[in-house]
């Protein structure tokens, strides 16, 4: 029989709702770099980065251009882009090189599309071409969007690909909107499981349950709390030719601004997200699981105003005395929400995660980086390979606004800059 020691009785007698999660917020940055950081070429307003099996890049412009770039910074308009609708945090977003791109040179682009009273997310796919001094898109086909539309940033926007190739997960923000990421029958505040072709994939948790098809707009609201009475705007009704299929796509839900979502080597599938006023989060993405988002928050409303706390023991002591009643909740059931793996308070506001796998930068293999925009840091996360995880290293980045970093073949790094006249930077070992 085995025995456990008193604290491990505790533990296993409370559950994971009562363990406080690790803070990195405070985590004191380096400027001792181990990498050195040369400026290779510009951009207005750099989103994400794909790299072509040749070693050449795809690099997006929020405004809306997409260009095919050298790592010398030779740049190479790409014609046949989709219109997008560019403005506050919407534009030309993602770009994914397809798994199949060796046979089919299929790439795969995320943006705002333009839609009645704002925009939608849309994921399309098409032809790369590349010619002399030419690049172009063809046969481009919108292979999912969000057909209600509306106003709000916080597209999410970001596309990983299953580890066999035959699937993908694609994150979709909720738009400033709040409440939609709860609702089961709205794509906001989502992680869709979706084929290659956009179509609900095989083995999502609500498989085989028809959606509603007809689904409240809001606008953003000012707080969470407001949030629960907003007034309907329109009422969207989908067409019969295309029905709501939400529940059949949802992989998860009760995101808020997933801008980073990648496959550990594991095969782990990880979303990194920005919180509100604080509560950044790094989130471990399990079948069918609800992650919170707007009911539990480890950061608060940007007016100040209280959201129910993930930890309220842990945290709520630190909030003003007006803010204690929401912060603690204490008759708001928190097990049917995963609390992150990492959060931090005050926020990074993180612009990417990926997964590194080379060998260049010695001892990184298997950690995951995650750019940080209001930070203007990069953060080296390890893990433990059982769902646990922590931010190992943490650098200051001078006045760079980290919005993406990625892994080229030789093992070296690739940055891009929130900026209008944001860098493409090349991070090789000191």
């Amino acid at each position: 029989m085995r025995k456990f020691s008193g604290a491990m009785l505790l533990a296993a007698l409370l559950g994971s709702s009562a363990i406080a999660q690790p803070n990195m917020g405070e985590q004191a940055g380096s400027t001792n770099l181990p990498f050195n950081v040369t400026k290779v070429a510009e951009f207005n307003q750099p989103w994400r980065i794909a790299f072509l099996p040749d070693g050449r890049m795809l690099v997006t412009e929020k405004t809306g251009p997409v260009w095919l770039v050298t790592t010398q910074g030779q740049k190479t308009p790409i014609t046949g882009v989709p219109a997008v609708l560019y403005g506050g945090q919407g534009g030309m977003l993602g770009v994914y090189i397809s798994p199949d791109y060796a046979t089919t040179r299929n790439v795969y682009l995320t943006y705002s599309q333009p839609n009645e009273g704002g925009s939608s997310l849309a994921m399309a796919r098409a032809k790369l071409t590349i010619g002399n001094g030419t690049a172009s898109l063809d046969g481009l086909q919108v292979l999912w969007r969000d057909p209600a539309g509306g106003r709000g940033g916080q597209f999410g926007a970001a596309i990983a690909f299953a580890p066999d190739g035959r699937s993908l997960y694609l994150s979709s923000g909720e738009r400033q909107r709040m409440t939609p990421a709860q609702n089961p029958d709205s794509p906001l505040g989502k992680i869709l499981h979706l084929t290659l072709d956009g179509k609900p994939a095989a083995g999502n948790p609500m498989a085989g349950q028809a959606s509603a098809q007809s689904l409240p707009v809001i606008d953003p609201p000012r707080t969470t709390e407001q949030a629960k009475t907003a007034p309907v705007v329109r009422t969207f009704t989908y067409a019969a030719s295309a029905p709501n299929q939400t529940r059949a796509e949802t992989w998860a839900s009760g995101f808020r601004t997933p801008y980073g979502l990648a496959f550990a080597p594991n095969g782990q599938l990880w979303e990194i997200e920005h919180g509100p006023r604080g509560g950044d989060e790094l989130n471990l993405i399990e079948k069918g699981k609800n992650y919170g988002w707007p009911a539990v928050s480890y950061g608060i409303n940007y007016s100040g105003d209280p959201i129910p706390n993930y930890d309220p023991a842990a945290n709520c002591a630190a909030q003003s005395a007006g803010n204690q009643a929401v912060c603690r909740s204490p008759n708001l059931d928190r097990s049917p929400y995963a609390k992150p793996v990492i959060y931090w308070v005050p926020v990074i506001a993180p612009g990417n995660l990926m997964f590194y796998k080379g060998n260049t930068f010695r001892g990184w293999n298997g950690s995951a980086l995650v750019g940080g925009m209001a930070s203007k840091s990069l953060t080296r996360i390890t893990f433990d390979g059982n769902g646990g995880a922590k931010a190992a290293e943490r650098w200051n980045m001078g006045n760079i606004q980290v919005r993406d970093i990625e892994e080229a073949a030789d093992g070296s790094l690739w940055m891009v800059e929130l900026s209008a006249t944001g860098g493409l930077y090349h991070l090789t070992p000191k």
